[in-house]
């Protein structure tokens, strides 16, 4: 029975190792609320609860990593709703796996988590509850998310991250 357990855990981290990897997702059509696709993969849309891109120029948040600031654009469902109700909020978020930072909120948040298969340089999400993440690389990946957001422009996103701990500040930008 010992035995059992140990190959169940084995086969369970490696499954769990292996949704991590960083390597470039394909480059897939965004599908906006027409239903229309687009060729082009600037990742500016929000999540309407399904896993579908939708534009979303409405809610708009600054996020600040040091010295630099990036803007972003909230996806228009309950866990963005949720979340821009807790700004502003400054955090200490801690690395994971070498393409993201996450930060455990205080209080859960509504979920409506979908697995999306790809992960994108600049995606702000909640894994479970309660686990706010943001994403620097992209990657494939098997686990569910709820959409938060979007940075507009991530380039530059990985470097002023850097390795480790680090204080990140979300904002509401007032239009």
């Amino acid at each position: 029975m010992k035995k059992l357990l140990i190959i169940a855990f084995t086969v369970l981290l490696a499954m769990n190792v292996s949704a991590c990897t960083s390597d470039d997702p394909p480059i897939t059509p965004k599908v906006t609320e027409t239903g229309q696709t687009s060729d082009n993969n600037d990742n500016n849309g929000g999540d309407d609860n399904t896993g579908n891109q939708t534009e979303n120029k409405g809610m708009k948040l600054r996020i600040k990593v040091g010295s630099e600031t990036f803007s972003a654009t909230l996806a228009n469902n309950e866990t963005a709703k949720a979340f821009r109700a807790m700004l502003p909020i400054t955090i200490n978020m801690a690395e994971h796996a070498g393409n993201e930072k996450y930060y455990d909120l205080p209080n859960s948040l509504p979920t409506a988590a979908f697995s999306s298969g790809t992960i994108r340089n600049g995606d702000i999400m909640l894994f479970g509850s309660r686990t706010l993440v943001l994403f620097y690389k992209s990657f494939s990946t098997s686990y569910s998310y709820s959409r938060i957001g979007v940075i507009d422009n991530a380039s530059g996103l990985e470097s002023a991250l850097g390795a480790g701990r680090i204080t990140v500040v979300f904002e509401i930008v007032e239009e």
